[in-house]
């Protein structure tokens, strides 16, 4: 690491200089709008939004939260909360009235955007339930008994709410804000003061805010692009939602550091993606395992054009080697790229580059980035293990978070004393420095003393004839403390018995690794950024598996 160097700017000067260097060249494209920003426009649009904010009142230091699906208006405020020095919070577009009142609570909010509906459900209908005052009361002067630090809430639509401003009056309110006032602010504010903040999934336990700073996602977005090749020429093509890492980190910020125009997509939808690719002629495609296995199996696959891809990025589970094979001979995605990290680390603490060979691709996430350590720990005495030992993934460098928000004693459980972050997940380094997920330390099954990986299971099983894609749990079991549920989701709705999977097994692995519970499922339950969500499975395994396992 020694020829490394951070890049000491805001998230507001890495786009001015952006814009420096490409004014009058597209920037994004937001298909389900029909609209374009040149990265003129775009930063015009970021500055006359960012003065209104300060118009506003909005201080320094207070958050942001935006809960929105891909909408123009998210990247613009985005970077106008990261030039007046505001806190950008991320909310799951997924999220209801409990979860969205546990989160501004818990964050102890001062701003909220949203839009007025997104897939069926009634965002403001959501916050109204919550938040009965807001269109009681003068929007200056909020005064909400279950937010108590909300003071404003900002909509994101063409049609006026009560209790709420509107982006065009905000924009209106930037003549407010002097050009001295609004560069004062800007030179007030430090590359290392947070600027973003994003809530785990919450998968175990309540969610938590990460805390990123502009240096930690900065830094972290620009050698994302950089493993890519991501040049002022490339067109990336995005359908991951903008209020995970993948899509304002690897997305947005990769993008806006080396000039990339950005093609947005509102949601995923494979035809409106395939769409995209061809008629924008994309350079690149981001996605999750998911996304691409949906594209490739779509009846209407063949008919689109992917010559003009390159590269791209599958992240955020398991990459099969099947469908990886799929993505650079169908989809012309020879130079795709694998990232591996959590939020906790702004995200990606590895990576593929272009240039890795298939077998690096499936069966590793790469090398540790630029300016960052990754070793492998010993779970019990948190001493590190040599190449080829299993053992805890653990990161240290520039893009490890501040902390969780208002959460000290859980900061201290990821974040050791010598300043190794603790993923919870299981891994292996090699020789040359490429790092290997075998699962999370939780989801490691001991059967009767034995360590097994559910990772190698699943690889091997999906080997199988008719098998799309496996996921591996453990169960409790009586005789042994754990046993092995494999849930198989099959082509074509072909049904898969146990048997059938230890006849596959059998003198193939290990037999304390062949799975004693098999079930086919039609679909896996996905966080909203299209992670599987294990506890689930292991929820279902119960209630399935558990008298057949006593």
């Amino acid at each position: 690491m020694s020829d490394f160097a951070l890049i000491e700017k805001t998230l507001g000067q890495v786009l001015d200089d952006t814009v420096s260097r490409f004014p009058n060249q597209t920037a994004f494209i937001f298909p389900d709008c029909e609209l374009q920003w040149t990265w003129k426009e775009f930063q015009q649009e970021v500055d006359e939004t960012a003065k209104g904010l300060m118009a506003l009142g909005i201080q320094k230091g207070e958050k942001i939260a935006v809960w929105a699906p891909n909408v123009p208006h998210w990247v613009s405020f985005m970077f106008a909360a990261a030039k007046i020095g505001a806190v950008l919070m991320t909310v799951n577009t997924n999220y209801r009235s409990s979860e969205l009142c546990y989160q501004l609570q818990q964050s102890e909010c001062e701003n909220l955007c949203l839009v007025e509906n997104f897939r069926e459900h009634d965002f403001l209908e959501t916050l109204n339930a919550i938040a009965p005052e807001i269109r009681l009361q003068n929007r200056n002067n909020l005064h909400c008994e279950k937010l108590p630090h909300l003071k404003r809430v900002l909509f994101f639509g063409d049609v006026e709410q009560k209790g709420m401003y509107s982006v065009n009056e905000i924009k209106k309110l930037a003549a407010a804000v002097s050009a001295e006032e609004f560069a004062q602010r800007q030179n007030s504010l430090s590359p290392y003061d947070t600027v973003n903040m994003q809530y785990t999934s919450g998968t175990t336990g309540f969610p938590k805010g990460v805390m990123l700073s502009h240096i930690s996602i900065s830094n972290n977005g620009y050698h994302i692009g950089k493993n890519q090749k991501l040049t002022e020429k490339d067109i990336v093509c995005s359908p991951v939602p903008l209020f995970h890492c993948f899509g304002c980190v690897l997305g947005i910020l990769a993008f806006v550091h080396h000039g990339a125009c950005a093609v947005i997509l509102e949601s995923f939808n494979p035809v409106q993606v395939m769409t995209a690719i061809e008629t924008e002629k994309c350079t690149a495609l981001y996605g999750v395992p998911s996304m691409y296995l949906a594209i490739v199996e779509h009846k209407l696959f063949k008919k689109f054009d992917y010559s003009s891809l390159r590269t791209g990025i599958m992240s955020g589970a398991v990459c099969p080697e099947p469908l990886m094979r799929r993505v650079l001979e169908e989809m012309n995605m020879h130079e795709i790229t694998i990232p591996y990290g959590l939020t906790e680390n702004s995200p990606v603490m590895t990576m593929t580059t272009t240039e890795e060979t298939l077998e690096d691709r499936c069966a590793t996430v790469g090398k540790a980035m630029p300016g960052i350590e990754v070793e492998i720990h010993d779970p019990e005495t948190n001493c590190p293990l040599p190449p080829g030992e299993h053992g805890e993934v653990c990161c240290r460098g520039y893009s490890v978070m501040q902390g969780y928000y208002n959460n000290p004693k859980a900061t201290e459980d990821v974040i050791d004393k010598e300043g190794w972050l603790h993923s919870g997940d299981l891994g292996v380094l090699d020789e040359r420095g490429y790092l290997r997920i075998t699962g999370r330390i939780k989801d490691m099954i001991v059967r009767g003393g034995e360590n097994i990986y559910p990772r190698e299971i699943e690889e091997f099983l999906v080997r199988m004839p008719d098998v799309q894609d496996v996921q591996v749990v453990a169960i409790p079991s009586h005789k042994y403390g754990e046993d092995i549920a494999a849930f198989i989701l099959t082509r074509d709705g072909k049904q898969i018995k146990a048997e059938d999977v230890r006849d596959f097994c059998r003198g193939k692995i290990a037999w304390h690794k062949i799975p004693r519970h098999v079930a086919t499922v039609e679909a896996y339950p996905l966080t909203a950024s299209g992670k599987i969500q294990k506890y689930k499975l292991r929820e279902l395994a119960l209630e399935l598996f558990t008298q057949e396992n006593q």
